[in-house]
């Protein structure tokens, strides 16, 4: 029986290389030089100071550019409010690996809802879909891409 796995999983590695080449980007950005910028990756979080809101915002776009650049989906970013303490401002970002509970509820709901002959089964954090047709799991990876959905999805596992 034909099935795959639907995850939401993010790759430290290209997380890594992205943030290093954001901090060189901000070393030599004409409107941030001789700021006290700086950007950190500790875990899962990434960590971005400057003394003013609106360089934080800069610098959160120089992020993003990099992260999209390296192909990694921007959506797993879950922002934090912008902290003060003295004269530097803060924000944080967690990155969010695996799928919700909720998330995965809608997923398993909207695989009911397409009337395709497949099943989903919640196993932790990641679905298993299963089902005879390998073109019904196809169909299914389809509507999934086109869903509006704040997670990142990607399909593995697929097995025939």
């Amino acid at each position: 029986m034909p099935s795959f796995d639907i995850v939401s999983e993010v790759d430290m590695h290209e997380i890594n290389n992205a943030i290093d080449q954001a901090v060189r980007e901000v070393g030599t950005r004409f409107d941030l030089k001789g700021v006290d910028a700086s950007i950190e990756l500790s875990d899962e979080t990434i960590m971005i100071s400057a003394p003013e809101e609106f360089q934080i915002n800069q610098i959160e776009s120089i992020v993003r550019d990099k992260l999209t650049s390296r192909k990694v989906d921007t959506r797993a970013l879950e922002p934090g409010q912008v902290e003060g303490a003295g004269k530097v401002k803060r924000k944080t970002y967690q990155l969010r690996q695996g799928i919700d509970r909720d998330t995965a509820k809608t997923i398993t709901k909207m695989t009911k809802d397409s009337k395709l002959k497949v099943q989903a089964q919640i196993n932790g954090d990641k679905l298993r879909v299963q089902g005879k047709k390998r073109d019904d799991l196809q169909q299914l990876m389809a509507l999934l891409r086109e869903a509006d959905l704040d997670t990142p999805l990607q399909f593995d596992n697929f097995r025939d």
